[in-house]
């Protein structure tokens, strides 16, 4: 009696994923927004989200005709980053350069930095940087702080007063912005994908009337949940390696941890996105509302994950609120993996939390569906 009632909920609940996987991949528009979209955005993204100023024009008013003035520009001029050199022979061409946008920066050189620095002391050297471009703006200046201070590196090895300081960047030596950027987007990516399927699950079914056969079936509230669950697990899986695999084959992002305990995080993330998604879903009455609320919630859940701007220097309650985040979580687990072989640990330090979100997400979209069905 109970192996028939068994095989009765195993063949309706095959039937249930069986639809689901229908549904969203027997349409060839559907195939087509389900794995071109973020594949194409991972390519488009890894080169327009940069890290990096690249063909910037900078100012240069040079007040000193001394040997390490002259080595400061010419190092300057000689940098990757830099597009042009404007040399100007005042301070208001310097500032007309920067309020027309014409430069990013102004380097305004004393008229005693070769003297300063051959003294033993420090020269003086002015940056002044466009405001209105402040991140390309902080970047520029980081770079001309490192040409400096490899100037005075040189000339304190020439006089031999002290010896030159060597900076080492761990996991990531060159700092090379893909490194960081790339293993990210995988993340960011597979999030909005499964949030986007399992938010128009129910909706679109609301919309075409196929929920209300839900109503008179004899469907139970977990087996609709599994079955839209697997679907967007195992989509969201395949877009998840496909990146993880364009990121270290295609992009050349170093992968130096362990694939075997990537994998289930990466499973558990998407299962914790996929009870969101479902929330969604349930209290939506459209496709139209299902979108606006997976953006509603995924965007800021972007934000505030630590991908743009570090959790730490958040105020502590939007700290506390991204600890909610699944993409939080996993972005630590993916960058670490890819950069640091980030010991298991550690990983499972960052998968509980997961794990967690998962089940307090499923739970809470059981109870919606079941008040939709009622």
């Amino acid at each position: 009696m109970w192996s028939r009632i068994n095989a009765l909920i195993n063949s309706r609940l095959r039937a249930q994923i069986a639809k689901e996987f229908l549904s969203i991949l027997r349409d060839p528009r559907s195939r087509l927004i389900v794995f071109v979209p973020p594949l194409m955005q991972l390519l488009i993204f890894t080169f327009a989200t940069t890290l990096e100023v690249r063909n910037a024009d900078i100012a240069v008013y040079e007040r000193d005709a001394g040997q390490w003035s002259h080595e400061l520009v010419a190092r300057v001029g000689a940098a990757d980053f830099v597009n042009k050199l404007h040399t100007v022979h005042s301070r208001d061409e310097l500032r007309e350069l920067i309020d027309g946008r014409k430069v990013i920066a102004g380097l305004d050189v004393g008229q005693n930095f070769s003297r300063d620095i051959a003294a033993g002391g420090n020269g003086t050297a002015q940056v002044i940087v466009d405001g209105r471009r402040s991140n390309a703006g902080q970047i520029t200046v980081g770079y001309l702080n490192a040409i400096a201070a490899d100037v005075g590196t040189t000339a304190r090895k020439e006089s031999q007063r002290a010896p030159p300081v060597v900076v080492r960047h761990w996991f990531n030596p060159n700092l090379i912005y893909r490194w960081f950027v790339v293993p990210a987007l995988s993340g960011i990516l597979v999030f909005f994908s499964a949030l986007m399927i399992t938010s128009l699950s129910i909706a679109r079914e609301r919309e075409l009337g196929t929920f209300d056969q839900l109503l008179v079936s004899p469907t139970t509230t977990p087996e609709i949940i599994v079955a839209k669950t697997v679907p967007a697990v195992a989509i969201g899986a395949v877009l998840g390696l496909m990146m993880i695999g364009a990121a270290a084959f295609l992009f050349g992002v170093p992968f130096t941890g362990s694939f075997w305990l990537l994998l289930p995080s990466l499973l558990l993330f998407i299962l914790s996105v996929v009870g969101i998604g479902l929330m969604i879903s349930a209290v939506s009455a459209t496709q139209q509302q299902a979108i606006l609320g997976a953006f509603a919630i995924g965007v800021p859940a972007v934000l505030m994950s630590g991908f743009a701007t570090p959790v730490e220097n958040m105020p502590l309650v939007l700290q506390w609120m991204a600890q909610g985040i699944p993409l939080t979580h996993f972005l630590v687990i993916v960058e670490g993996t890819f950069l640091k072989a980030m010991p298991a640990s550690d990983i499972v330090a960052n998968t509980w939390p997961l794990a967690v979100i998962a089940l307090v997400t499923l739970t809470m979209a059981t109870v919606f569906v079941r008040g939709r069905l009622q």
